[in-house]
């Protein structure tokens, strides 16, 4: 009878998963074939198969859609970004984390009320140009890097409940103090969950739009997403480019997560099995 009842339910839900599935699926295939046909069909928005597959508009794009720059610029203050948030994040995990005091507890939680602050672009604006960082690839990295961090922490402070204390007193039995401890046994363990914050900080700044477009005034600093908004106000009648230029701006972002899922699951899900 059991049985009975739990076929149906599971062909429920992965009826509702093939849906929420498509969702995502049927406009990534949108943007796939509509990018290798002309012009013409292309503004047709059908999800047909074109009839002569046009390759040469990717090279178009990267011709005359400053891709080449857009991906340095992106690349660049990802990988700041990335470093800067892992680095604080990491050890601040571990300070609130292995001391559980009030003190430690108060700042957690100051932390995590970051997840639900809405970012105010105008006093960010006007603090960054006050600071001499506005338009700079630092000031983008540090905004990111605020921005980024509550939710970093907290991932980071999940996985280290996983973590044994025993580690932390063999460490100190053998001599290590703070840092030495820190860097030496905890971070390597935390291996999972940096790379999983490291894609995630990665998806967030590549796919991020008002950040660069409102703290870049100039355009040789703006990342790959600002530079499909300006490829699509030159080349707005040409959406056969507009659909190369979108796919190549995404294409990296997947590979990376195809490359590194494995990883990210084990981060995300390991603070939730335990504490």
């Amino acid at each position: 009878m059991r049985n009975k009842l739990w076929r149906p339910n599971r062909l429920f839900m992965e009826v509702a998963l093939l849906l929420l599935a498509l969702i995502v699926i049927i406009p990534f295939y949108m943007i796939v074939v509509n990018a290798l046909k002309d012009a013409g069909e292309a503004a047709r928005f059908r999800l047909s198969l074109p009839t002569e597959f046009r390759f040469a508009n990717f090279a178009e794009v990267f011709e005359n859609g400053k891709i080449w720059s857009g991906y340095l610029n992106s690349a660049l203050i990802s990988v700041g970004a990335l470093f800067v948030t892992n680095l604080f994040a990491s050890l601040a995990s571990f300070s609130m984390q292995r001391n559980g005091t009030r003190t430690t507890n108060a700042l957690y939680y100051f932390f995590i009320l970051g997840l639900v602050m809405p970012v105010s672009l105008i006093p960010t604006i006007k603090l960054m140009m006050e600071l001499g960082i506005h338009n700079t690839y630092q000031g983008m990295i540090l905004y990111y890097s605020a921005v980024l961090l509550p939710f970093t922490i907290f991932l980071m402070t999940g996985y280290l409940k996983t973590i044994p204390r025993e580690l932390d007193e063999a460490g100190i039995i053998d001599g290590c103090g703070p840092l030495r401890l820190f860097f030496r046994i905890m971070l390597p363990l935390m291996q999972p969950v940096i790379v999983t914050s490291s894609l995630l900080t990665i998806i967030s700044v590549w796919n991020d739009f008002m950040g660069p477009f409102y703290l870049l005034t100039d355009g040789s600093k703006w990342t790959v997403t600002v530079s499909v908004y300006n490829y699509v106000g030159k080349y707005s009648s040409d959406w056969n480019l507009i659909f190369a230029d979108i796919l190549i701006v995404i294409v990296p972002v997947l590979l990376l997560y195809f490359l590194l899922q494995e990883y990210i699951v084990e981060g995300m899900t390991a603070g939730a099995i335990k504490g």
